[in-house]
Formats: C-alpha cells, sequence, structure tokens
C-alpha cells in the first residue's frame, strides 16, 4: 500500500476557508506579541499574519524590545486583556532568557477568555473534562486531532505513544486522544527502552525537538507517525523523525515542514474566532 503524506497545509486550508464566514460575520481580532528577534519566532508569525491575511482577519503584531522589563511586558499583556476589541492574543514563545523564568506568570496573566493559544491553566484544566469543554484547547494538539479527521484517521481503539510530555503539546495532546477512546502511553527523556513503546504504536507522535530520533526501526509497519518537531540543521529544516526510511513503512506520515506546522497555526485562527463568539454570548 501507499504510503499517505498528510498535508497540512491543504488540511489547514480547508479548515480556514471554513472559518470564513464566520470571521466575515463576528470580525475577530488577534494580536500577537512578540519580545526580541529570535529567528524562529519571526518565521512562525511571519505564518501566523499570512494565514490571517488569507482570511481576511484581524491582526496586530507587537514587536517590542529584547531587553523589555517583566513589568512593561505585564503592562502590555493587561492592555490586551482590557481591550475590547482584540478577541484574543498570545506571548509568542520562547521569550529572551531574562523574561524565560517568568513564563508561567506571564501566562497566568493572559485572560482566559482570550488566551488563544490555550497555555493557561483554566483552558488545559477544561480539555480534562471531555471534548465538549475543549473551547480554547492547546493550538498544536488541536491541529493534530484535526489533521487526523481530515484524513478519516480514527483513534478510537487505537494505541498512541506520544513522545515528548510538554504542557503545550505532549500532555495535553494524551488528554484530547483519551477523551477520544484511545489508549495512550507518554514516553520521555527518562523512558528506558524507548523503542520498545515506539514499536506498539498505532499511532506515533513525536514531539521532542532532536532531529531523526525516531528511526525505521523504532516504528511498527503500517502505523501512522505525526511528525512535531521542527529542527534547524545544516542541510536545512528537518522534523524528529527519519522521514525518508519512516515513510516506506509507515501508512501515513506527516512532513516536516507542511505538516503539524500549519494545522497550529489553523487552531489558533480557530481558537480566536471561537474567545470572539464565546465574548458575545457573555
Amino acid at each position: 500500500m501507499k504510503t499517505t503524506i498528510l498535508s497540512g497545509r491543504e488540511a489547514a486550508d480547508k479548515w480556514l476557508n471554513e472559518l470564513k464566514p464566520e470571521i466575515e460575520r463576528l470580525d475577530p481580532k488577534l494580536a500577537i506579541i512578540q519580545v526580541g528577534d529570535d529567528p524562529a519566532s519571526e518565521s512562525y508569525i511571519k505564518q501566523k499574519i499570512k494565514s490571517c491575511e488569507k482570511v481576511s482577519m484581524r491582526h496586530q503584531h507587537m514587536h517590542l524590545p529584547k531587553g523589555i522589563s517583566f513589568e512593561e511586558l505585564m503592562d502590555k499583556i493587561e492592555n490586551l486583556n482590557n481591550d475590547s476589541d482584540v478577541s484574543g492574543f498570545i506571548v509568542q514563545l520562547p521569550l529572551p532568557s531574562h523574561l524565560e523564568k517568568k513564563v508561567p506568570e506571564i501566562i497566568k496573566a493572559i485572560n482566559p477568555k482570550k488566551d488563544v493559544d490555550g497555555f493557561g491553566a483554566y483552558n488545559l484544566g477544561k480539555t480534562f473534562l471531555s471534548t465538549e469543554f475543549e473551547h480554547l484547547p492547546p493550538a498544536t494538539p488541536a491541529g493534530i486531532i484535526r489533521l487526523l479527521e481530515h484524513y478519516g484517521i480514527t483513534v478510537d481503539g487505537k494505541h498512541a505513544v506520544i513522545v515528548g510530555r510538554s504542557n503545550i503539546v505532549g500532555k495535553p495532546l494524551a488528554v484530547m486522544l483519551l477523551n477520544r477512546d484511545a489508549t495512550v502511553t507518554v514516553c520521555h527523556s527518562k523512558t528506558k527502552d524507548l523503542r520498545s513503546f515506539t514499536k506498539q504504536a498505532d499511532i506515533l507522535i513525536s514531539a521532542v525537538g532532536k532531529a531523526n530520533l525516531i528511526t525505521a526501526a523504532m516504528v511498527k509497519k503500517r502505523a501512522v507517525v505525526i511528525d512535531v518537531g521542527v529542527n534547524r540543521t545544516q542541510d536545512g529544516l528537518c522534523g524528529d523523525v527519519d522521514f525518508e526510511k519512516v515513510s516506506k513503512i509507515a501508512s501515513a506520515i506527516t512532513p516536516v515542514p507542511g505538516g503539524v506546522g500549519p494545522m497550529t497555526v489553523a487552531s489558533l485562527i480557530r481558537n480566536c474566532v471561537r474567545a470572539k463568539q464565546r465574548q458575545l454570548e457573555t
């Protein structure tokens, strides 16, 4: 059987087109706070702005100096919390070193109703309850779920193995898959004999950020492989998965770039639309 390439660009375009009527009706606005000039952040923000323009959604890019103080940044966040014209906003990570240790406080300061990245405790906690409470779920896990749905890949009864336990991807994705009746195993840097777990996966997701961590010898034949990693090497961008070799045995696999990334951006825009919907309901 031929391996299906799970194009996030194709799935994201369809999702964004579906959102256009609501965007036109509700006129939401997304704000993006960027601190400093991290090259990866620059690239991610460009993709977010490009997608906003594609669906004619209003957006604001607040590019702040690298040396901004914690107090000044918190003031900017509070201004956006109180700006009724802003439907949702994000603080692009990573932050400069002097702010990195303050990330939990920064995320906590974002009004949960405008937390379109879905990183805050309130929105994370709601995802634990059931699918019905995934109002503003974390953008990357929600994008992965949508990508699987787009290609008709069911997760109920499947064994999903996630490599990576971050609060942004691994942990919330595990819960969202559990809520859809998958059996879930979460592996991480302290897991012994990683291959023994990944070989069991019907659906294997790697979100570590280590180039070519997942080799063909670690993947079960005909497994679905979702590569969340984005690694910059001398040869360009690559994921956590050895795409060339794993694609020969997987039933379906995401490319890097062009896989999970576009789905994360589309999910962010969907969350901004949903935030505006819910704000109008209250």
